[in-house]
């Protein structure tokens, strides 16, 4: 038997020196952003996506090896273990085989088989199974102290032996499996009792198609409805299809043998075979529309969690409302709250006024920047307002998506942040962060509550904790934080780190003040070594007196740099700002045990540009003038809006009307579009056209097809 590194190598295309020097690191408790970053000689310049895949497969393999010891075990413990059906055991090399191997021998609950066994009918059963009986006295069988009483009776019991027989053999089982994932048709009928209460659902009322283009959304909708109790899901090929697979099987059978094999075969398939085998097949769909769904849900929560921040700038934020009026807070470049107040800017005249001259007293007073408005109840007519004021055109004015933006103002953060605020007030701080930085905002939420992702609810919930912290934890490497102005919630997420950690810090610049270096974070209680090597490289300190504090270069790399620049004649200050002094470096000469090409070149890389911002640059974006509402809109109109949502069936678009529009997939380019996120992308400015407006539905259809973006 192949061990784990070469099966998972063959499996993946790699080398099964990668797939141990992975595992290895993984063991030793590094993280998968400091594996793709920092020991790329190790595992051969593998990225994140394959190390996850890696990671992943060991714990499927783990899970195998895990389920093959309990197997064995059992069997040994009933004394069924031969050394044939342990070499078949040790031999399997998935799940479904294995499971399939040991079926026979699960201990299972009292059947109509064991009923019929404990009668004596086995050896009747027996003769049958071998093919040949032409005739066979059954007579010897009727037994009426056995509840046996005539011929008939015997036969039957004997069946309901074959029939799990049949049911737990594996060719047979293999060759109904590929029939049902090969042609199997998923279909769906509405409940009529239950039929007005399920409107949403009415697609599937009368559904069916071949799982072959059974897209994942699909299948969790039908789901939905099933789990509601509006319809009833079936997901199997035609009975007949099947039965001609299991005559094929038993068509040598003869004489009294045939037609008693062919009604216990057509009792195994209706009553164990296809019912197992559906379940099989739900849950191998149920799992690959998870997958789907989820993989929709990361790429979209990517996208808006490496949205571009406006950077270090003072921000005036308002969270607009009509009756209540908008909280308006004023932050410094930190973010750092420095005046707050309500305002009334779509009430009475009088109240209009003074709350322009609040906006414009409060620009002056706080040399503020940019102004930001949430998209929510009231946005656009307070953006409206806000841009008919007379203020400098230096000021920047954009709407921020607010999404979340409550849930973080009633959460324990906030309250722990803002303990004396109101949570609208919270609210307000929270829009004005994620102008500044949209990362660095969001990670306060848990994921799921920022909604861009379809059918979460639906899958399953571990699966996307798992995949969604792991899409956080990613970004937030990808881009560094800042050491000394990050938050515990930011913190959590650097490689190595966690909650514990990251409060440590906190608590630590806290008492202490400003990390004045990287290796101060040693200083941290309860921060050892490995902790050190996996988050230090990820942290970046503005300003410190070491330049390679504030850069992705790692501090065990730190005396090649000073090498580099003692070779060259100059500081490591001078060498990162005279480019003409990094060419002089020849990396070849540099290369050394376990530092590589790859390591020395990504050196180079972040020498250019050190601490850089891997995000792209912000720029404001403005909603159509005079559209404000599912009124406004017309068919034919052609409107600005930015993408809020990618799902497989299309993108949803916010067009500045409090009602998003869906693009379908088929109105989003002038070319055949198989995946969305191949043409758009979560917080993309885009061009759309009104196809058609439901007011009532508070629908509205729109189209990217023949506009130039």
């Amino acid at each position: 038997m192949p061990d784990t590194a070469t099966t998972l190598a063959r499996e993946l295309n790699l080398k099964p020196q990668q797939i141990n020097s992975v595992q290895s690191l993984l063991n030793e408790g590094a993280t998968i952003p400091f594996i793709s970053r920092y020991r790329k000689e190790a595992t051969g310049g593998l990225d994140e996506v394959v190390i996850t895949t890696i990671r992943d497969r060991l714990e499927q393999r783990a899970e195998l090896e895990k389920r093959r010891t309990s197997i064995l075990e059992s069997l040994e413990q009933h004394g069924h273990l031969t050394p044939q059906l342990k070499q078949e055991v040790e031999a399997a090399q998935e799940m479904t085989l294995l499971e399939d191997i040991y079926l026979p021998y699960r201990p299972k609950r009292r059947t109509r088989a064991t009923i019929a066994r404990e009668k004596g009918l086995e050896p009747l059963a027996r003769e049958l199974y071998q093919g040949n009986a032409v005739r066979l006295d059954v007579a010897p069988f009727v037994n009426p102290e056995k509840d046996i009483a005539t011929e008939e009776e015997a036969l039957a019991g004997s069946r309901d032996i074959m029939a799990e027989w049949i049911s737990e053999d594996r060719t047979i089982r293999d060759r109904l499996r590929a029939v049902f994932s090969s042609k199997a048709i998923i279909s769906a009928r509405v409940i009529e009792k239950n039929k007005e209460q399920g409107a949403k659902f009415r697609d599937y009322f009368d559904w069916s198609e071949p799982i072959s283009k059974l897209a994942g959304h699909r299948y969790l909708a039908m789901l939905r409805g099933e789990q509601e109790k509006i319809l009833r899901v079936s997901v199997k090929p035609s009975e007949e299809q099947c039965l001609q697979v299991l005559n094929s099987i038993f068509r040598h059978f003869q004489g009294m043998s045939a037609k008693q094999i062919r009604l216990a075969m057509e009792d195994s398939y209706k009553r164990l075979l296809a019912p197992s085998l559906e379940n099989e097949l739900r849950a191998d769909l149920k799992l690959k529309a998870d997958q789907e769904a989820i993989a929709v849900f990361t790429d979209n929560l990517k996208e808006l969690l490496l949205a571009s921040p406006l950077g270090a700038k003072r921000v005036m934020a308002l969270d607009p409302g009509f009756r209540t009026g908008a909280k308006l807070v004023c932050l410094d470049r930190y973010g750092t709250l420095i005046y707050n107040t309500t305002i009334f800017p779509t009430q009475s005249e009088k109240q209009q006024k003074e709350a322009a001259k609040t906006i414009q007293t409060l620009c002056t007073t706080h040399d503020i920047e940019a102004i930001c408005i949430g998209n929510g109840t009231a946005g656009r007519e307070t953006e409206s307002f806000v841009r008919g004021l007379d203020l400098p055109a230096s000021i920047l004015i954009t709407m921020v998506d607010e999404s979340g933006a409550s849930i973080y103002s009633a959460s324990a953060i906030a309250r722990e942040e803002f303990p004396d605020l109101d949570l609208t007030v919270r609210g307000a701080i929270s829009i004005g962060r994620r102008l500044q930085d949209p990362l660095a905002e969001l990670v306060k939420l848990d994921p799921k509550a920022i909604g861009v992702g379809q059918y979460q609810h639906d899958v399953d919930q571990s699966m996307l904790k798992k995949a969604l912290d792991e899409t956080v934890m990613h970004c937030v490497n990808h881009v560094g934080v800042e050491l000394n102005h990050a938050s515990v919630s930011l913190l959590t997420y650097v490689s190595g780190l966690g909650p514990a950690l990251a409060e440590k810090i906190v608590q630590y610049r806290w008492e202490n003040g400003p990390f004045a270096s990287r290796k101060d974070l040693l200083k941290v209680p309860r921060l050892g070594k490995k902790a050190f090597e996996q988050c230090a490289g990820f942290l970046r300190i503005h300003g410190a007196e070491n330049p390679l504090d504030n850069c992705a270069v790692h501090p065990e790399r730190y005396q090649i740099v000073r090498q580099m620049a003692k070779d060259c004649g100059c500081t490591v200050k001078e060498l990162i700002q005279l480019p003409q002094k990094r060419k002089q470096i020849q990396l070849q000469s540099y290369v050394q045990g376990d530092v590589g090409m790859p390591t020395l070149e990504d050196i180079m890389t972040e020498l250019e540009k050190p601490g850089r911002d891997p995000r792209t640059t912000f720029t404001a974006f403005q909603f159509a003038e005079g559209v404000n509402a599912i009124t406004d809109l017309q068919p034919d109109m052609v409107l600005p809006g930015i993408v809020t949502n990618v799902t497989k069936f299309g993108a949803f678009v916010d067009i500045g009307v409090h009602q998003d529009g869906l693009v379908h997939i088929s109105q989003l380019a002038d070319t055949f579009v198989k995946d969305p996120n191949e043409f758009v992308k979560v917080r993309q400015k885009v061009r759309v056209r009104v196809l058609e407006v439901d007011t009532a539905r508070k629908r509205i259809s729109l189209s990217m097809k023949d506009i130039k973006q």
